[in-house]
This record gives C-alpha cells, sequence and structure tokens, in this order.
C-alpha cells in the first residue's frame, strides 16, 4: 500500500510572509481596482467609466503609450541581440564577460528620478554632452530639433534600462547556439545571412518575441522616469492615470480605475505571451 506523503509544515509555515505580502500588495489592490472601475461617484453599478476612455486625450494616451513601448521594444531587443552575438562571439575573457553583465544587471534597475536626472545632465540644454558637441564639434543638437522632454527623448531614455534586460534575457539562447551548426553550414558553402536566416534566427525567433513582448510590458507601465524627465509634455497613459487619481484638476479615481484596469490587460496579454515564449525556448534550450 503506498505511503501517502506527509505534508511539510515548516516548509508552509515559511511561505506565509510571502502569501500574506501577495495578498496585501497585490491581490487586495487589484479587487479595490475593479471595484472602483464599476461604480460611479456616488457608489452606484455604471460601465460609463468605461465609455468615457473613449475620449481622443485617452485614446492618443493609449496610442502614444503603444508607440513608445513599441519602438523601445524592437530597438532594445535587436540591439540586446546584437551585443549579445558581439559578446558571445568576440570576448573570450571571462572576466570582461562579468563585468559586463554585472554592469547590465545594474542597469536594468536604474530607473525612476535618478534615471530622469541622469539624462538632464547629460542630453539636457546645458547637459555634459550637449555642451560638448556645441562648443568642440559645433552641434547644436536642440536647434537641430531634438528635446529630451519629447517622444524621440523618452525612447532615448527607456533604452538605457530596456537594452541591458534584453541583453541579460538573449545571452543564455545566444550561449547555445550549437557552433557545430555555423561551421556545418560555413562547410557546406552557406553564407552569414543563409545561416542567420534559415537556422539562428529561426532558433532564437521564440526567445526574440518573448524579449519583445517583456520590453512591451517594461516600457508600457513605467511612470516615475517619464514622470521626472517630461512632465505633462508627452501623453502616454501612465501619466494621465497619474493625474486622474492624484491630480488637482483632473481628479477622477474612477476613470482612473478603468484606465488602470485596462492598463493590467495590455500588459497581463504582453507578459502571459512573454512566459509563453519563454518556455517555448526553454524547451528547445533542454
Amino acid at each position: 500500500m503506498p505511503r501517502i506523503s506527509r505534508p511539510d509544515w515548516p516548509a508552509l509555515i515559511g511561505t506565509v510572509p510571502f502569501f500574506v505580502f501577495a495578498a496585501v500588495m497585490i491581490v487586495m489592490p487589484t479587487v479595490a481596482l475593479l471595484a472602483n472601475a464599476f461604480v460611479d461617484r456616488q457608489g452606484g453599478v455604471t460601465l460609463a467609466n468605461f465609455a468615457d476612455l473613449a475620449t481622443s486625450e485617452i485614446a492618443n494616451a493609449f496610442l502614444t503609450s503603444i508607440e513608445i513601448s513599441a519602438a523601445t521594444a524592437v530597438l532594445g531587443a535587436f540591439l540586446g541581440l546584437g551585443l549579445a552575438l558581439i559578446i558571445s562571439r568576440g570576448i573570450a575573457n571571462s572576466k570582461a564577460r562579468t563585468i559586463i553583465m554585472t554592469f547590465c544587471g545594474v542597469a536594468s534597475n536604474f530607473s525612476g528620478v535618478p534615471l530622469a536626472f541622469a539624462f538632464i545632465a547629460t542630453f539636457g540644454r546645458l547637459g555634459l554632452v550637449t555642451v560638448v558637441l556645441r562648443q568642440v564639434f559645433g552641434i547644436n543638437l536642440y536647434a537641430s530639433g531634438f528635446e529630451l522632454a519629447s517622444f524621440s527623448g523618452l525612447v532615448l531614455t527607456y533604452l538605457f534600462f530596456q537594452v541591458p534586460i534584453a541583453l541579460t534575457i538573449m545571452m543564455p539562447a545566444v550561449e547555445r547556439l550549437p557552433r557545430e551548426c555555423r561551421e556545418a553550414a560555413e562547410m557546406l558553402g552557406a553564407t552569414a545571412w543563409q545561416y542567420w536566416r534559415h537556422i539562428g534566427l529561426p532558433v532564437l525567433w521564440p526567445t526574440l518575441l518573448g524579449t519583445l513582448a517583456l520590453l512591451f510590458a517594461n516600457a508600457f507601465g513605467a511612470i516615475a522616469t517619464a514622470y521626472a524627465l517630461t512632465g505633462y509634455a508627452v501623453n502616454i497613459v501612465p501619466i494621465l492615470l497619474y493625474a486622474q487619481i492624484r491630480g488637482d484638476v483632473l481628479h477622477n479615481e474612477q476613470l482612473g480605475a478603468a484606465l488602470a484596469l485596462c492598463m493590467v490587460l495590455v500588459v497581463a496579454l504582453a507578459i502571459t505571451a512573454y512566459l509563453a515564449l519563454r518556455a517555448r525556448a526553454e524547451r528547445w534550450m533542454r
């Protein structure tokens, strides 16, 4: 007769703080968000909050957020893939690789107000790079149309943490590409383009798509960097949500809850796509 294993009570008790934290920080705010999204200011049940999302301002905010997220996801993923290939194929020194990956771990978490201040000090109107380019090379960034508190400035700033994230995700997949396949393709007369088109990219495709999904979700939900860098100059969903919940003029918590719920759905779809693609990539790597 098979023995019934007893539950490991010490281990189960050890997980209690985690579940309490998850309930307080994730479950309860989500329930409150759902409750506020479907009520009006008098507490009655309504769908008017979602109907109000059809205004041009909110639609433009979603469009701008999607454009910024897509641009930084595509640029970040392909720059990260390129750097991963360079590091994997061109840097044999393990210490140098360790330094690079350590920097990526730090840079991927360097965001918010400190990152915004760093870019203002570097690429602002009186920033170091701006002044050097103007005084030494005669290049005036702002006279040529560049503006840090703009769509392009926000994309440039987001890439600082998007590229390291992409590099961190892509590196294991790139390092597991069989060198024998590359050598066999070269022996059979295949060019580098043919190798990457028929072998390399199809193998890396799930990881690359998963990276795109994760970077999109990461940029779509970012607020601290954008708010500190641009204020209300760029109309994106997180800043508009902040204005609805904490603002003095646009204060409407119920509309903000509906807006936040739509954001959660967009990010959840992107994260789900990332998890599915990562699982497929991990099956190949095993």
